[in-house]
């Protein structure tokens, strides 16, 4: 059984279970400081290269993993490209970056990143962060990821996206607010429905996206001409 889904996951209420790579040890013991202050957060591992990081996730299995962006031997991109396209029951990546408007940033994205991190993110933005992408439940910096859509989407962008027209207008509006970072709960009482029917149209938007998750949802959505940046 896996960490994320066993009795001591973050999805079976026990704590999140994090590792943490960077190049940088010093980046690692402070986020290692600010992360194990937290009850419900666990540090469990560590890597220093991205093809020490694919390793490390592949035998620890923790629930987030912060991935610098530019590391040795390979880089947080294709290392997140190995890791999500290596396991069954992947961790949800966050990558950590110095510039937000980078465009490795978005091809981590695109990649399948969960979202991303500035390094000089206070401790509770950082702590705020695991949380809500351990929750699967929301888009990490939605305004940030409309920008980096912006600046690099255009480049990516395919001539048509067949999966625009199989959209549902329930769907659509799904889709439409996923964009704007809402979670479940909230889109349930903006779109006047149950939550559990929520659930099922956000399935439904990513089997049609041939997304990973949510925010490669929205990524292809702006890609598509779906959703305008700005």
């Amino acid at each position: 059984m896996s960490p994320r889904t066993g009795p001591g996951g973050a999805l079976g209420g026990g704590s999140i279970r994090i590792v943490l790579a960077d190049d940088e040890r010093m980046v690692r013991t402070a986020l290692r400081v600010i992360l194990a202050a937290e009850p419900d957060l666990e540090v469990v591992g560590e890597a220093a290269t991205g093809a020490e990081a694919v390793s490390v996730v592949r035998e620890l299995r923790p629930d987030v993993v912060l991935m610098d962006v530019r590391m040795p031997e390979i880089d947080g991109i294709r290392a997140t490209e190995q890791i999500l396209g290596s396991l069954p029951e992947p961790p949800r990546i966050v990558v950590v970056t110095t510039f937000e408007n980078d465009s490795y940033v978005y091809d981590a994205l695109r990649a399948g990143a969960a979202g991303f991190l500035l390094k000089r993110a206070g401790a509770e933005e950082l702590i705020g962060a695991v949380r809500l992408v351990a929750r699967s439940d929301s888009l990490l910096f939605p305004a940030a990821v409309r920008g980096l859509a912006a600046a690099y989407g255009k480049r990516q962008a395919a001539a048509a996206a067949p999966w625009v027209a199989r959209l549902t207008e329930r769907e659509a509006d799904v889709l439409r607010l996923m964009a704007t970072g809402l979670s479940n709960a909230e889109m349930s009482g903006r779109l006047g429905v149950g939550a559990a029917t929520v659930k099922t149209h956000v399935a439904a938007v990513l089997a049609k996206t041939g997304a990973r998750d949510r925010t490669q949802a929205v990524i292809a959505a702006y890609e598509s001409g779906f959703i305008t940046p700005g």
